[in-house]
């Protein structure tokens, strides 16, 4: 019984994500998801914090389309708006992120992007978050105030076509570009103001240092 006991732990141990493993996959989803889905800054710290919860809730196969995989998503549809959360429901690396094969973890984004490419800085909570708020209420994102996108995007568009006047996080600089018109704002380039039009520019590439500026995948 002991020698049992013994082999369950260690299944239960080998199969389980570590803290370190678990926030770096986290952050990886969580910097990837604010790229396409135009988050907020605010809702770029929640989704950090609920990714990292259900990474650190699996323990095996058994658990990847579980319980906490629903506690994932019933969180995210608080902190998302709808057109948002329809994005997200039809990215299959967003919506099943991981899967177990051949006896460890395996996640769908890095089909997508690569591995070492981010768009955003860390979130604030990236050093201080430690896990939980998953095993509170099941209110918890619902009674908390996390700032949405008020521009209603087109969820069929994608960002590398039609992102201009949408990021909302004053934390970030807006990407630079390279056409002549952007999307219902005014902004300012090169010390002279440009009125926006509805017509849609193109982006260069942006960089990968975290600053803000976006590129393509």
């Amino acid at each position: 019984m002991m020698i049992l006991a013994v082999m369950m732990v260690m299944t239960i141990s080998a199969n389980a994500m570590s803290y370190n493993a678990a926030k770096n996959e986290a952050l990886f989803l969580s910097d990837k998801m604010a790229y396409e889905l135009n988050l907020t800054a605010a809702q770029y710290e929640a989704v950090y914090e609920i990714n990292l919860d259900y990474l650190l809730s699996i323990n095996g196969h058994n658990d990847t389309f579980g319980i906490w995989w629903d506690r994932r998503n019933a969180d995210l549809r608080f902190v998302l708006n709808a057109w948002q959360y329809d994005r997200y429901m039809s990215r299959a690396y967003f919506y099943r992120p991981v899967t177990w094969k051949t006896g460890g973890w395996s996640f769908g984004i890095y089909t997508h992007y690569d591995r070492n490419r981010y768009y955003n800085a860390h979130p604030t909570v990236f050093v201080t978050y430690k896990g939980g708020n998953n095993h509170r209420g099941d209110r918890f994102y619902a009674d908390r105030h996390v700032t949405k996108p008020t521009v209603h995007n087109n969820h069929n568009s994608t960002r590398h076509t039609a992102n201009t006047g949408t990021w909302h996080n004053t934390n970030r600089t807006t990407p630079a570009h390279n056409s002549t018109t952007v999307r219902t704002t005014t902004t300012t380039h090169n010390n002279a103001t440009v009125r926006t039009s509805t017509t849609d520019r193109s982006h260069r590439n942006g960089n990968a240092s975290g600053s803000g500026h976006f590129g393509r995948k």
